[in-house]
């Protein structure tokens, strides 16, 4: 506790310093001025303070206002305030810690804002000076010669080491906040990221839905006006087939949407309707293939190999890629039949659309959001997807996925 109150008061003077560097400053020197003043009338027992009054104010003086530019002139304030000391204990003073004050602050100060290199240079310079000083100052003379030499160097390294353990303190504050930022980016950035994904998986859902229904609904629609008159009973049935498209339209599309307002049931939200509504997969290929008969289109689904299980992300990529490519045959192909081949080989599964109608202007190779979301979910599990024209005439869709996806995809995720 006493630990983190302390932390609190350095923390708070370190705030204000940098508020007001210059009061902080000038209370500094006038400190400075009062222990070197206090250092100057000290002297062994017995002996009397040298008669240079005037002398040693001017240079405790100079000593300590020039230690008024040490965040910028930090070497300087070394050479001037050492000058200055190295003087005064020529001159007879008694080499004391507080007559030793200010060339010790402006060691520290050298040690926290320059490099290793001004350090050792001004650092080792000054200690050598003062500690020669020391020897051969006369104020001295009954001190033994290993407590002259040990004296002054002791109380010069303790500014030395505070100064360097400051600045890597600082360093090490500097780098967590880094790190800190740094983490806080990437998560801002992976937010963003997944966020732009799962717009686009909505985006697809919302495609692959509207897309496959209304074109299904358009189909059936018009086969219904043109045998209106001359065979009733088939337009009564693909009516009825159209209300089943549409209302299956209606189903898928409002459990899409419901993604978007459901709470996530991880995070202790309770799951709404949509979260119930199965994810479509190969099971649902006969209604897929009914739906697309009842208005106009044939379609022959071929099993090779023994059926594996799939995992549900690749169930549902494989039902929405059928889904789609038999859409385009609906939409962009003049064909009456489609072919629907799956192909169990190894750990992989191989799907084939193929029908043998010419494409028209409308659908280019290549382009629209169908080819491009079919090729996007195929890529999302690991799998990969052509399409292209028959060189026999007829257009084809070929994709290979894998039985388990081979990246992380949303198992189970609701059409």
């Amino acid at each position: 506790m006493n630990i983190s109150v302390e932390r609190r008061y350095a923390d708070r003077l370190e705030e204000f310093s940098a508020r007001r560097p210059f009061l902080v400053d000038l209370a500094m020197v006038l400190a400075l001025l009062g222990c070197t003043a206090l250092g100057g009338s000290l002297t062994l027992p017995g002996g009397a303070p040298p008669d240079h009054d005037k002398t040693a104010t001017a240079l405790a003086g100079v000593a300590c206002l020039v230690l008024l530019k040490h965040r910028t002139h930090p070497r300087a304030a070394v050479a001037v305030a050492g000058s200055c000391t190295v003087t005064a204990i020529a001159l007879g003073y008694l080499v004391t810690p507080l007559l030793l004050a200010p060339i010790m602050a402006a060691l520290y100060w050298l040690a926290a804002l320059t490099d290793r290199g001004s350090t050792r240079v001004y650092g080792l310079t000054t200690l050598v000076a003062v500690t020669l000083a020391a020897v051969f100052s006369d104020s001295m003379n009954h001190v033994s010669l290993l407590l002259r030499t040990i004296g002054p160097i002791f109380w010069l390294m303790l500014p030395l080491a505070a100064g360097k353990t400051t600045q890597l303190r600082r360093a090490y504050v500097q780098s967590v906040h880094a790190r800190a930022e740094h983490a806080e980016r990437t998560r801002e950035e992976e937010a963003r990221l997944r966020v732009t994904e799962e717009r686009m998986r909505i985006a697809r859902e919302l495609h692959d839905v509207v897309a496959h229904h209304m074109a299904l609904a358009n189909a059936q629609a018009g086969t219904a006006a043109h045998l209106a008159l001359t065979d009733p009973e088939q337009t009564q049935k693909i009516l009825t087939d159209l209300t089943g498209t549409t209302s299956s339209a209606l189903r898928e599309l409002k459990a899409t949407l419901g993604l978007l307002r459901q709470n996530d049931s991880r995070d202790g939200g309770t799951p709404g309707p949509a979260a119930l509504e199965p994810s479509p997969g190969l099971a649902r290929l006969p209604e897929l293939v009914a739906a697309c008969e009842s208005a106009g289109l044939e379609v022959t689904v071929t099993t090779e190999g023994e059926p594996r299980p799939l995992s549900p992300g690749v169930d549902l990529t494989a039902f929405r890629i059928v889904q789609e490519a038999l859409t385009n045959v609906s939409k962009h192909a003049a064909a009456e039949a489609a072919h629907v081949t799956l192909a169990y080989t190894g750990a992989r599964l191989l799907i084939t659309v193929t029908n043998d109608g010419p494409s028209t202007p409308e659908a280019p190779e290549g382009r629209g959001f169908g080819l491009m979301g079919m090729r996007e979910r195929a890529h999302s599990i690991g799998g990969e997807l052509r399409a292209g024209p028959r060189p026999q005439g007829g257009f084809e869709v070929t994709t290979a996925l894998p039985l388990q996806p081979a990246t992380p995809l949303a198992e189970g995720t609701t059409a």
